[in-house]
């Protein structure tokens, strides 16, 4: 089936060449795109494919917790947080993953575009992710028919190539996992590469966001679960407590070496002229000025407190935590509190008890909101419906789902269902998260 592949600009921090050395900031935008969504071309809600999602959600922030455990010790967990036992993709999903699951079904939420790794330059297609904090890429070590349609990256082939000691291993859904070893490459660049030019060393010492000796692991196994999917690896960019490399993820490394002239990033998400900004914000993107709301601990992640969650003007969950994840559609909260949520949305009823799903009908789409003590941030009726629950139904599945990643008592997951609502600003200067209203 056509998947719905929607444009996505990436936009980059330049460093100016002239003395005395002053930095300056500027776009260069390069087309990247966003995968199709949880709901069918003919409007209906893609069960599967969530159910899929949420399995490697789970599994993700699971890892993310065994890395922080070992990094920082348990604890910096957040009060009731725990490593959940691996999620496994159903049988009955997974027969048809090995066998000829369409890829309309095997695409999950990302953000995804190309990056250059090595002397001379090898390209790759990665999804950034805030929800993680490593970078990996398919190798040619990886000889499975899962890697056949992939980008691999081959260490002998780049001259600042240099192998670490240690294993990188992260485990999915399945009983799959992407694993390989570490390197780092140094010398020539690593960068976000402009796809619309033919970029010469010279050009990226002023045009590209240059990082050496940054820490990745070229992977040799891969999950199935990435099989169809259009990217070659991930670039986390969450705080390296998250590091399963024990390494500064890549926007750490670009900033602490000059690479970029601002200690943060931000992001457009949306159906269109969608982009990702490193060093700064694009300030033509929004209106007004972003609200910020301080990271509320020391997990790794982008975590801010005090939340509250509205169904029209009434306040029906208050005073929890939200990790901000890009990396996922669907928003996770703890079952008990969906549950509230729910009952104030007129005619919901469980869709899915495994899943924590909920449908409400069609007809009358609810009026959600999220807030951090200041402005209410919208979700649009477009991103919280995931579509009908079948064919010429008249309920709706909801954004909302009521699911224990074991992030703690009080935390829920917030991905891009809600970010394609607002500017965001990820600011390790502020240690705080901003929004804005869209331009």
């Amino acid at each position: 089936m056509f998947c719905k592949v929607t444009l996505f600009t990436i936009s980059l921090a330049l460093l100016a060449a002239a003395k005395p050395v002053e930095r300056r900031v500027q776009g260069i935008s390069i087309p990247l795109a966003k995968r199709s969504s949880l709901t069918r071309e003919d409007g209906t809600f893609n069960h599967g494919k969530a159910i899929i999602q949420t399995v490697r959600t789970k599994n993700k922030h699971r890892q993310n917790l065994q890395n922080l455990e070992r990094n920082l010790g348990p604890k910096a967990f957040n009060k009731g947080a725990e490593i959940k036992p691996l999620a496994v993709i159903p049988e009955s999903l997974h027969r048809r993953q090995t066998e000829s699951l369409t890829d309309d079904e095997h695409q999950s939420g990302m953000w995804f575009g190309p990056i250059d790794i090595g002397t001379p330059k090898q390209n790759f297609m990665i999804d950034f992710d805030t929800g993680s904090a490593d970078l990996w890429v398919t190798s040619t070590s990886c000889t499975s028919s899962i890697c056949s349609e992939k980008n691999k990256y081959k260490s002998s082939s780049s001259s600042s190539s240099a192998k670490k000691p240690g294993q990188f291993s992260i485990l999915y859904g399945g009983g799959s996992t992407v694993s390989g070893p570490i390197y780092t490459d140094t010398g020539e660049y690593l960068l976000i590469r402009d796809n619309s030019r033919n970029l010469t060393t010279s050009t990226v010492t002023v045009a590209g966001v240059k990082v050496t000796n940054q820490t990745f692991s070229p992977v040799n196994t891969l999950s199935d679960s990435f099989k169809t999917q259009p990217i070659d690896g991930i670039l986390g960019l969450a705080f390296p407590a998250l590091s399963n490399l024990n390494a500064d993820p890549f926007f750490t490394s670009a900033f602490k070496q000059g690479a970029v002239s601002q200690n943060e990033f931000s992001f457009k998400l949306a159906s269109s002229d969608s982009s990702l900004f490193l060093g700064g914000r694009n300030s033509s993107l929004f209106t007004g000025s972003p609200e910020f709301y301080a990271v509320s601990s020391a997990t790794g992640y982008w975590q801010i407190g005090k939340a509250a969650a509205f169904v029209g003007s009434k306040s029906v969950v208050s005073n929890f935590e939200t990790v901000i994840d890009s990396g996922t559609t669907i928003i996770y909260g703890p079952p008990d509190a969906v549950r509230s949520f729910y009952s104030a949305v007129p005619g919901s009823k469980l869709f899915d008890s495994n899943q924590g799903l909920y449908s409400f009908p069609c007809s009358s789409v609810p009026s959600v909101s999220f807030s951090w003590g200041g402005k209410k941030w919208a979700i649009s009726a477009d991103n919280f419906n995931l579509g009908t629950t079948s064919v010429g139904s008249s309920t709706c599945v909801g954004a909302v789902a009521g699911k224990d990643l074991g992030l703690g008592d009080n935390v829920w997951l917030l991905g891009d269902s809600l970010l394609k609502n607002v500017y965001s600003i990820f600011s390790f200067k502020q240690n705080a998260i901003g929004f804005a209203n869209l331009a």
